[in-house]
């Protein structure tokens, strides 16, 4: 398995839908618009991107994606500024997935295929006529889930400003064997909320950004660039500067997290998405490339998840009690699993477990990842 994280994405001009969806010069697509409470198929390959329409009343929308490429693919529906309104990941060839977001205003939006989860993607255009009152203010229980989500958030936001800004410090005064130390438990909180922080254009990229994803002409940035250069290059001529604007971007961050105005559904898809993390670059060693703090980082994207699902539980529990057993379950197993690898305040290192050790942890994501993707069906009743 392979992950590349998003990119500073440029919103293609023009004010019409697009009825064809292009990509290296081909690709098709059609403007019917869905069958009433239908879902909107998706067909995806390794150069095409075909939607079956290219305008839905606002509104709760289903995205039914196939993916008959050889490459594995995202699916991705983007407001004005490439704001995400919802995602779904790692769609490997063969699979179906569904996407479930609620977009309640009417306007100009992109839905985009991702084929080998990389670059630009191949656009269109796509309209939402209309309008809907949003499920939070119709919904007591939409409404008491997202505020709950939303103190989570804040709390955490808060921590992760605060102790960003201990650890810019540390890289600025050249105190190494500190920084290292403080950079995994700095982390936790922004893995913790990176769905929030994925909703911002460009700021997860330039704070969370692996030098595997760099393409021609970005800048690496972010907390990645500082672990390369505590743990490989040391400190270069720029990793003060570096470190600052690391900082701002947290700040940045945080404020704009404080405007966001979450749905239920984005919250069935942040815990699920959190843990499509984990599979693709947790379980992998791919995150901390250079430091192998992983474990750090794979409870952090388990506790966000976890948070999510317990501000919805009011709703699972009304809509498919089931199905909450089963999450409880399966959560239990995923954390049983790290605690064991659990060494003082931290974890082991990634290089110090064992290939069935890796193994196990991924039949248990994918045994947690199973029902997870079943709440934003419920969500959306």
């Amino acid at each position: 398995m392979y992950r590349f994280r998003r990119t500073p994405l440029a919103v293609a001009a023009g004010a019409s839908a697009l009825l064809a969806l292009t990509a290296c010069g081909s690709g098709t697509g059609t403007a019917a618009s869905p069958a009433a409470g239908g879902p909107i198929k998706v067909e995806a390959t390794d150069t095409a991107c075909t939607i079956s329409a290219a305008t839905a009343n606002a509104g709760n929308l289903t995205f039914e994606i196939t993916n008959k490429g050889a490459k594995v693919t995202e699916f991705y529906l983007y407001a004005e500024g490439d704001r995400i309104m919802g995602e779904v990941e790692n769609i490997a060839p063969g699979l179906n997935r569904r996407l479930i977001v609620e977009v309640a205003d009417a306007g100009k939006y992109q839905a985009t295929c991702k084929p080998g989860m990389a670059g630009n993607g191949i656009r269109s255009d796509f309209t939402i006529t209309g309008g809907a009152a949003k499920q939070n203010n119709t919904n007591a229980l939409k409404a008491d889930a997202t505020q709950s989500y939303a103190s989570y958030v804040a709390n955490n936001s808060a921590a992760l400003e605060e102790q960003t800004g201990k650890f810019v410090d540390l890289v600025k005064a050249g105190k190494v064997a500190e920084a290292k130390a403080a950079y995994a438990s700095t982390r936790i909180y922004y893995e913790r909320i990176e769905p929030v922080a994925e909703k911002f254009g460009d700021l997860d990229p330039a704070i969370d950004f692996r030098e595997a994803d760099i393409e021609a002409g970005q800048q690496f940035t972010g907390f990645h660039r500082l672990e390369k250069d505590l743990w490989v290059s040391g400190l270069q001529a720029d990793s003060s500067q570096i470190a600052d604007k690391l900082l701002t971007d947290v700040k940045d961050l945080v404020a704009k997290s404080k405007t966001l105005d979450l749905t239920a559904l984005d919250l069935a898809n942040g815990a699920k998405g959190l843990m499509d993390e984990v599979a693709t670059g947790k379980i992998t060693g791919e995150e901390e490339a250079f430091s192998h703090t992983d474990l750090w980082d794979f409870q952090g994207n388990l506790d966000g998840s976890k948070s999510a699902i317990a501000s919805l539980r009011p709703i699972l529990q009304e809509g498919d009690p089931a199905l909450v057993a089963t999450l409880d379950k399966e959560f239990a197993n995923v954390q049983a699993l790290l605690t064991k690898q659990a060494v003082g305040d931290g974890f082991k290192l990634y290089t110090e477990l064992s290939p069935d050790q890796v193994k196990e942890f991924a039949s248990a994501v994918d045994a947690l990842s199973e029902p997870l993707s079943k709440v934003a069906e419920v969500v959306a009743k």
